[in-house]
């Protein structure tokens, strides 16, 4: 069986910087635990803006920085760097990435495993391409490993993803 793990935005600006939260920083070493024991190939994605942020839909409707490329805050957690190398990383302007549902459905991956943040933003929006991309593909997010940016944002998220057939751990 095939199996992927993608890391959804992992990065500082939203563990402990500029929209960071308490479940983001205690999700950590989770992932870190999830990545190191994972039997098969792992793939990040990062969220990713430029200096014109606030020129683009996202940033007039979320009006903070965050994730600018080459900033501390778009980098990985430190924790979470040295488990990327030799890894795909998806670099991505918006929730969902495109690139990244194609090489899902282009790579013929049986289950895929999505783990990150924030549950109710990026993982749910990438959960959905994968489903677009490739409909036969059993997706399945860990909540343990998921924080969303409220507790409630997360629930209610996990809650319309399962609804949609995504399995959840």
């Amino acid at each position: 069986m095939k199996k992927l793990l993608a890391v959804i935005d992992m990065q500082n600006d939203f563990i402990d910087g500029t929209l960071g939260t308490r479940e983001a920083v205690e999700i950590t070493d989770r992932v870190a635990a999830k990545i190191v024991d994972f039997e098969g190939e792992v793939v990040f994605t990062l969220d990713t803006h430029t200096q014109n942020y606030f020129n683009t839909q996202e940033g007039i409707n979320l009006p903070i920085m965050h994730c600018i490329k080459g900033t501390h805050g778009w980098e990985l957690s430190s924790k979470l760097k040295p488990l990327s190398q030799n890894c795909i990383i998806f670099e991505k302007p918006s929730f969902g990435s495109v690139e990244f549902g194609k090489y899902v459905s282009d790579s013929g991956f049986d289950e895929v495993y999505l783990i990150g943040l924030c549950t109710d933003i990026c993982v749910i929006s990438n959960a959905m391409l994968i489903k677009a991309f490739a409909p036969e593909t059993k997706v399945i997010v860990d909540s343990s490993c998921c924080a969303g940016t409220t507790k409630q944002n997360h629930e209610n998220a996990l809650s319309a993803m399962k609804m949609c057939q995504i399995e959840i751990l």
